[in-house]
């Protein structure tokens, strides 16, 4: 009989030991995820506009997660451009945004809200163009390049357009994050003034006469507003 009950005690010693191993253990791999909103700004284009005098810029940058590895996410900017090319200099001026969504393809360790994310993006631009300078063009330069003073300016101009974009966020301080990403685009679609192309457009940059794609990068400072958490395993 006492063999017994020691049986038994140590049956039910070792069940309750190994059911507090597991539940310790479900409560480690248990840990709750912000969900909030995060706002900032692309620093770029500031330091940019310190260093050239020919572009003034700056954009807004905001993301919110709506599910486990997906966000939404917009962008909201402003920019002044002067193009200098050989034959033409014209000013831009206009206003852009961009919105869309992004995945997050890192799988975080616990507490990490870092992210390797690919994003994609329609953008719609309002702007003007000024036509500053022109040459005329010779077929000789015996009396020197003909310039010609402009100042037309065409309002009321847009353009469209879709980008895939792929970057890194880390988080550097308690929801505080830096990022850092490069855009590919493809023109949809643009109006241009009656006597020239638009070389430059808000938010999307430089135009080729030869193609419908363009290119980016961006450096992000941001910072997240938690609304709430929610747990994961």
């Amino acid at each position: 009989m006492y063999r017994y009950f020691s049986s038994l005690l140590f049956i039910l010693t070792l069940g309750i030991s190994v059911h507090a191993q597991r539940t310790t253990a479900q409560d480690t791999l248990q840990y709750r995820e912000k969900y909030g909103i995060r706002l900032g700004v692309d620093i770029s284009k500031p330091v940019r506009s310190l260093l050239d005098d020919t572009y003034s810029g700056i954009e807004v940058v905001g993301d919110y997660r709506i599910y486990k590895n997906f966000y939404i996410a917009s962008e909201l900017g402003t920019e002044k451009r002067t193009f200098e090319g050989d034959n033409i200099e014209t000013f831009t001026n206009g206003s852009y945004i961009k919105v869309g969504g992004d995945y997050n393809a890192y799988e975080n360790w616990l507490e990490m809200q870092n992210a390797i994310f690919v994003g994609v993006r329609y953008g719609f631009a309002t702007f003007s163009q000024t036509l500053d300078e022109y040459r005329i063009y010779t077929s000789s330069d015996y009396f020197g390049p003909d310039f010609r003073e402009d100042d037309t300016e065409t309002t009321g101009l847009t353009a469209s357009w879709a980008e895939v974009m792929i970057g890194i966020k880390v988080e550097v301080l308690n929801n505080l994050f830096l990022s850092a990403n490069v855009q590919l685009k493809r023109r949809i679609g643009q109006n241009s003034p009656s006597n020239f192309d638009n070389l430059a457009i808000p938010g999307f940059g430089r135009t080729y006469d030869s193609g419908e794609f363009g290119a980016g990068f961006g450096y992000t400072v941001s910072y997240l507003i938690p609304f709430y958490k929610k747990a994961r395993n």
